[in-house]
């Protein structure tokens, strides 16, 4: 465990290094990692069994989104407490002891401030903010904080043995809808060259500001708001060292199917 830990932070040295080349006066510290527990192509072929605690989770950040232990609803961190948004659209605390299958974390310090006003969809917010994303080689951290006219979430059931794909345990889904909701988007932006380990370009995870609700975005308007982004040039990966991670297809393009997921 220890040496897979040293080979991960590793990793994502490496690639810090290289990302200071596209971003000229960018500093690389501990801060500046993306910190990811397993692959979304693991997830989503059902690799849900969780493999690292949230105790763990938290020494590698204070903000981000992810699952639970057989895909039992939708997790966001912010300001350093950890939230599960369950399948009945209540967010509980998160326990110290509980796992995940698929997680990504940073300690969020913003680094830009993009303003966005009249976005009346989930592509338009997409698109006002990647006019300013100074690259496309590289990952960032996203919080709005507001008051939202609406925003559209999901969370999935705890599934059972044998998983089912990811795909076909969102049919099963829980939608809530949200007006004029006061709270928080909790998001990663990741590149292109990232598709089998991470979601290219946008996920998103909302929680009211009294923490009670929220879940995984499908849908949001926006008058008027601040995004602010933390640019994270590195990156760690803990992979998983048994189970169904062992034996899953990871060679696969399942791009269109990740499309579907996701809207």
């Amino acid at each position: 465990m220890i040496k897979m830990k040293r080979q991960s932070m590793i990793i994502g040295s490496l690639l810090c290094l290289a990302a200071l080349a596209m971003l000229p006066g960018a500093v690389c510290t501990d801060d500046d990692v993306l910190f990811q527990v397993s692959t979304i192509d693991a997830l989503m072929q059902g690799v849900f069994d969780g493999i690292y605690s949230f105790d763990d989770l938290k020494s590698h950040g204070d903000f981000g989104i992810g699952t639970f232990d057989s895909l039992d609803g939708e997790m966001v961190a912010l300001d350093g407490d950890y939230y599960q948004v369950k399948a009945d659209g209540v967010a509980y605390p998160v326990l110290g002891n509980m796992t995940t299958p698929f997680s990504t974390v940073t300690y969020f310090e913003a680094d830009q401030s993009i303003a966005v006003q009249n976005a009346s969809n989930y592509s338009m917010l997409s698109s006002q903010i990647s006019e300013k994303l100074p690259s496309i080689n590289t990952f960032y951290a996203l919080r709005i904080d507001g008051t939202f006219p609406y925003v559209k979430t999901r969370s999935v059931p705890a599934q059972e043995k044998p998983y089912p794909r990811l795909a076909n345990a969102t049919k099963n889904q829980s939608v809530f809808e949200f007006t004029n909701v006061t709270g928080t988007v909790v998001g990663v932006w990741a590149p292109e060259f990232s598709k089998g380990l991470n979601v290219p370009g946008y996920h998103l995870h909302f929680i009211t500001a009294d923490r009670k609700a929220g879940g995984h975005i499908l849908d949001l308007k926006i008058d008027r708001a601040t995004v602010k982004v933390d640019i994270t040039p590195g990156f760690a990966m803990q992979l998983p060292t048994t189970g169904d991670f062992y034996n899953v297809d990871l060679s696969q393009d399942l791009q269109s199917e990740l499309k579907k997921i996701e809207n």
